[in-house]
């Protein structure tokens, strides 16, 4: 078990005391996981620099090798040196000290939506743990800084847009840097704040970076990756949740249980598309597999294994890159304090970021459209099994004004059809900059942001397909209140009516949908789902 899994899961207005009493989380000399970073960044877990001495002091070799060795007249990118196309510029000693502050500053252009609180500490522990690899040159105390932005919260405010994700996420990681030397306006205690105030508070003085700290805070992947992260956590839950709307949706529409028969995965052997079957025939457990209306049901409901199985085939190797991102040393040079050598090369490209990102959207935007066609089924007569017209619950004497989830269906089309418009891949839209030094680009900034655009209007899709399934469930029961309903489908029609009663007569449900989306977005609307276990 890993220590995020011994943290309660709060939703994000979590309080001081829920966050106090988590488990923190070690970083330093260990592999950090997915589920950790989400845990910092979700669920307000705290951070922990490792005590190991051994840790800690080859920290301190590499920010002493790097002063030894730029003391001995040698040369460093970034250090010594102007940057990207200026490398050709010599700086002089007496300005070496300057330059760092000098990058966080020309920096300062981003543009676009500043990231939310979970984006910020996701991004700030993807950085933290890449320069905790310990290959960066950098002081220890510049990693207790930034764990200190970490557990006291204190929130760079990083635009979103302004990264071509090669050399690295250089415009929004200088929010980061720029905070620790006291500069710009961050987020803390719920107000927004000058920085330099805020440390007054907390009792420490700005930082004054050391030669290459400004370069090692911002050329690398973090921000890329940190999205990555809790886009990873989203997608999963989406693929769970649209393994439970297609059993209910089995069970609405008076389907078969027959077609998640064990065998028929057996002999197709792809992973991801057994284990959507399984969850679907576990909630469909003691249903009977007799033909309903139809003996084989429309390719929405018999094909969803098949759908949601290549998301979570493509999830697994997804985690495989993520982590393997976060866990390495990406700015440029690289530090070598074991053997004494600097490493001029280029782990700040993004590519392997920008290529799980462009694919995860294309996986989750499927799901959008399998849930969409679901909904299709169920709002419509000529298809549903005998439900009523756009699953309107109304009497019989007000039925013919009321229209149901007529309207939530076209906004679920709608939505679908942005979050197909937006699988374009961004990967393949390199863009030469900085007089074409930076002339192969990942992009693996645009392709995170591209994703979390998917998932958020994969969620809505989510959240009106929830609506309209449990709906047509409870409408199952009144025309047959024999229908069998599985007990954990029962539970979660329960759990959402909870929030969204029965709709008999026509009613607004914006609320209704953004409550139920956030709680999608949050990865907490199964209440069984806890990060492993689906049932």
């Amino acid at each position: 078990m890993a220590e995020h899994d011994l943290i309660e899961a709060p939703n994000v207005s979590a309080s001081e005391n829920t966050r106090a009493n988590a488990t923190a989380v070690t970083i330093g000399g260990r592999k950090l996981t997915i589920e950790e970073v989400v845990a910092i960044a979700r669920h307000r877990a705290p951070v922990a620099l490792s005590a190991d001495p051994a840790w800690r002091a080859r920290i301190q070799r590499g920010a002493d090798f790097l002063r030894r060795h730029l003391a001995s007249g040698a040369t460093v990118y970034g250090v010594n040196t102007g940057y990207g196309d200026a490398c050709v510029v010599d700086v002089p000693m007496e300005l070496v000290e300057a330059l760092p502050l000098q990058l966080t500053r020309y920096h300062g252009c981003g543009m676009g939506q500043y990231l939310d609180d979970a984006q910020t500490l996701a991004v700030i522990a993807a950085r933290l743990n890449s320069l905790a690899y310990g290959f960066s040159g950098v002081r220890p105390v510049l990693l207790e800084r930034l764990a200190d932005l970490i557990n006291h919260r204190v929130l760079p405010r990083i635009p979103s847009e302004g990264s071509v994700g090669a050399s690295g996420d250089l415009t929004p990681l200088s929010y980061v840097a720029a905070a620790l030397a006291g500069e710009r306006d961050v987020m803390f205690e719920g107000a927004l704040r000058n920085v330099r105030e805020v440390w007054t508070e907390l009792g420490h003085a700005p930082l004054t970076l050391a030669p290459k700290e400004g370069l090692a805070l911002m050329n690398g992947t973090a921000v890329m990756t940190g999205l990555a992260c809790l886009a990873f956590a989203r997608a999963d839950h989406l693929t769970r949740l649209t393994a439970r709307l297609t059993a209910l949706s089995t069970v609405a529409l008076d389907g078969r249980a027959a077609h998640f028969d064990a065998t028929l995965f057996e002999v197709k052997p792809h992973a991801g598309q057994a284990e959507a079957a399984a969850w679907i025939r576990d909630d469909l457990t003691g249903r009977d597999d007799t033909p309903g209306h139809r003996l084989q049901d429309r390719y929405s409901i018999r094909c969803a294994p098949h759908v949601i199985g290549v998301a979570r085939d493509a999830l697994s190797w997804v985690r495989r890159d993520v982590e393997n991102e976060l866990n390495s040393a990406n700015d440029n040079p690289l530090i070598d304090p074991d053997n004494e050598r600097v490493l001029h090369g280029g782990n700040f490209y993004g590519g392997h970021i920008a290529f799980a990102m462009d694919s995860l959207k294309v996986a989750v935007a499927n799901l959008a459209d399998l849930m969409d066609r679901q909904l299709a089924l169920l709002v419509d007569v000529n298809f549903n099994n005998g439900l009523p017209r756009n699953l309107s619950g109304a009497a019989p004497a007000r039925a013919a004004i009321n229209h149901g989830f007529k309207a939530v269906q076209i906004s679920s089309s709608a939505w679908t059809a942005e979050a197909l418009k937006n699988t374009m891949p961004a990967s393949v839209f390199s863009r030469s900059t900085e007089a074409h030094n930076q002339d192969k680009v990942s992009m693996g900034t645009i392709a995170a942001r591209d994703c979390l655009r998917v998932l958020e209007l994969t969620e809505q899709v989510a959240a009106a397909h929830t609506l309209a399934t449990v709906q047509a469930a409870r409408l199952r029961l009144k025309i047959d209140s024999a229908t069998p309903v599985p007990a954990p489908l029962q539970a979660f029609i329960d759990s959402v009516t909870a929030h969204s009663p029965f709709v008999d007569e026509d009613r607004a449900l914006e609320s209704d949908l953004r409550a139920l989306t956030a709680r999608i977005a949050a990865c907490d609307l199964l209440n069984d789902y806890r990060g492993g276990s689906h049932a």
